[in-house]
């Protein structure tokens, strides 16, 4: 185990890691080539729902996750449960292509309940209804995990 100071760190002294990831955000070897992990920049919402759409479409869920996280933790109030729930949606894709079924339905699952308190609304344009309806199906059936959600709601 590498000492606390070995430990790589954002610019505030929280640990990240630095190590290169796979598509599906598997950590590689730190000499076994990819680019090395960078934390998403904060993001206005609307900038981080087209960036994670984005990504989900070019299937990179772990880094639409990674988008979605940072987003959450940067929001206060009621809305960090609609962004966690987002961050909780690609994990969970990110797991059924990985092969993790059971950890997919669960993460699925979990990301619908955190948006439930969202139904009926496009809180920060998010297509909550949507989402959670394509989730549901995706849990049945998790070759939906290859087609992700829309995520922004119609104008």
């Amino acid at each position: 185990m590498p000492a606390e100071s070995d430990r790589d760190r954002d610019q505030a002294g929280r640990p990240r890691s630095a190590r290169p990831r796979d598509a599906l955000g598997r950590p590689l070897d730190r000499d076994g080539g990819g680019p090395p992990v960078e934390d998403p920049i904060p993001r206005s919402k609307a900038e981080a729902l087209v960036r994670a759409q984005e990504l989900l479409d070019a299937g990179q869920p772990f880094a639409a996750h990674e988008v979605f996280e940072a987003v959450w933790k940067q929001t206060k109030g009621s809305e960090r449960e609609l962004w966690r729930g987002l961050a909780q949606i690609a994990v969970g894709i990110t797991h059924a292509l990985r092969g993790n079924e059971p950890g997919s339905r669960s993460l699925l699952r979990r990301g619908s309940d955190n948006l439930a308190g969202f139904a009926g609304t496009t809180t920060d344009r998010v297509d909550v209804d949507g989402i959670r309806a394509w989730a549901d199906v995706a849990v049945a059936d998790l070759s939906m995990t290859s087609r992700p959600p829309r995520l922004a709601a119609e104008d």
